[in-house]
């Protein structure tokens, strides 16, 4: 997996704030899922890992409606930098 400089600088930033932040829970499961994408690009029947997947990505959602409820500034600056689509959420 090819680190974005991008991600490495929200990282190194992160280190020293709350890692039980809505924010840093976000990052962490953005890059696990990128881990997870590539994984499954050579592996496309390995089904606990899609399993994985799609759990992973039901708490970033959840984590994301939470945030976009409580703080929508905080919510589109989080989206705008780890560069993810808003969803509409119902």
């Amino acid at each position: 997996m090819v680190k974005n400089s991008f991600i490495s600088v929200i990282s190194k930033k992160e280190n020293t704030e709350n890692r039980g932040s809505v924010e840093f829970q976000v990052f962490t499961f953005t890059t696990k899922i990128s881990s997870l994408t590539s994984h499954l690009e050579l592996h496309k029947k390995d089904s606990s890992s899609q399993r994985g997947l799609r759990k992973i990505l039901g708490k970033r959602q959840r984590l994301l409606a939470y945030l976009s409820k409580k703080n929508r500034e905080r919510y589109k600056e989080l989206i705008a930098e780890l560069d993810i689509r808003e969803k509409k959420t119902r």
